[in-house]
């Protein structure tokens, strides 16, 4: 998601980090590396549970659908994550082409405006939910949450289809044999046109996908809380539900909110009447670091079920139980030819009561 430039544009800090600061280059580098590919490994692993117990071991309802969609979108990036840790050790050298290069940062985009606005519509459904709690009841069911869920997917996708137009790859500017993937604005080669082109998608960017979804997400949960002190046995069943969805929305905010301001932050850089080597600092420093954050996110929300949610973590534990049994069950029939069938279904007989 972290932009260079080569000789068509100046639109990132990595550049300016190799020209003007190597050692915090080389530490911001390495950090990265180690901390994306944790994030993979955490990401690709949680959310990989998550989809398996709520697409395959729990009962579809409406919370197990915003779920999974929420998992299947961080799944999605986490998986794609291996491609921006090789961009990062290889000195920011793309090998992959020009569409993958263009498929990773849209799935990057993709993944921040799926699970913004599948919050949105969590937090419509919450409101719904404890405002007019009938009408729920008998219109809340999973075909037309899996309806709105594609929707939203949609939404996403057409909001992340500028990125794969304007994404390209080039010759670094200081090195011609290091290929950049980088945000082409100036498709035409009109530095004017570039400039426009990168503030229109950075104040659209924050705007659709910070600034607008979070004042609906504030709204929503400004209501639920004034309905809820208003009627203590409705707060007492909403308590569980409530509290994991509104810890969802606090961390997604916790971690995109600096990649967001980093974006103004840089754009402000690269506007003459603001340009300044303060901002250029805490570009170089800011933007990696609020990259990381936003990525952070992807692998969050399968530990925030598991400690906050009891009928997952219930779910989580017999599905683990299952496999063992299995494995147990494949361990006996291998052994089988070395024992006497009476041995054999004794042992069973035991192993089952254990378990």
């Amino acid at each position: 998601m972290m932009e260079v430039t080569n000789s068509n544009s100046t639109s990132n800090s990595c550049i300016h980090i190799s020209t003007t600061t190597p050692e915090i280059r080389k530490s911001l580098i390495t950090v990265s590396i180690i901390f994306h590919f944790l994030i993979f490994l955490l990401g690709v692993l949680g959310n990989g549970l998550v989809i398996w117990v709520t697409g395959f071991k729990m009962k579809k309802t409406v919370n197990t659908v915003w779920f999974l969609n929420l998992a299947v979108d961080d799944f999605l990036f986490t998986a794609f994550l291996p491609l921006s840790v090789t961009y990062t050790a290889l000195d920011f050298h793309w090998p992959f082409g020009n569409f993958m290069c263009k498929l990773n940062t849209t799935i990057s985009f993709l993944n921040m405006f799926a699970s913004v606005y599948i919050l949105v519509v969590i937090s419509v459904d919450r409101c719904v939910s404890v405002v007019w709690p009938v009408w729920a009841q008998n219109h809340r069911n999973v075909r037309r949450v899996s309806c709105v869920s594609l929707c939203v997917w949609v939404v996403a996708l057409i909001l992340s289809a500028p990125y794969f137009i304007f994404r390209d790859v080039g010759p670094s500017y200081h090195n011609k044999d290091i290929i950049n993937c980088f945000n082409n604005y100036a498709l035409s080669g009109d530095e004017d046109t570039y400039n426009e082109t990168h503030q229109a998608m950075i104040i659209t960017r924050f705007l659709l996908g910070f600034v607008v979804p979070f004042t609906v997400i504030v709204l929503c949960y400004a209501v639920i809380i004034h309905r809820l002190r208003r009627n203590r046995t409705l707060a007492n069943q909403s308590s569980r539900p409530f509290n994991i969805i509104a810890a969802i929305i606090i961390t997604f905010f916790l971690c995109w909110a600096p990649f967001h301001i980093m974006g103004l932050i840089e754009m402000a850089n690269h506007m003459p009447e603001y340009s300044s080597e303060i901002l250029d600092d805490i570009t170089i420093i800011g933007l990696p670091i609020a990259t990381s954050m936003a990525f952070l996110n992807s692998c969050l929300n399968p530990l925030l079920y598991v400690f906050m949610g009891q009928d997952f973590k219930s779910q989580v534990h017999k599905s683990i139980h299952n496999i063992l049994e299995t494995a147990f069950q494949e361990e006996e029939k291998r052994s089988y030819i070395y024992t006497n069938a009476t041995t054999q279904n004794n042992k069973k007989l035991e192993s089952d009561t254990q378990l």
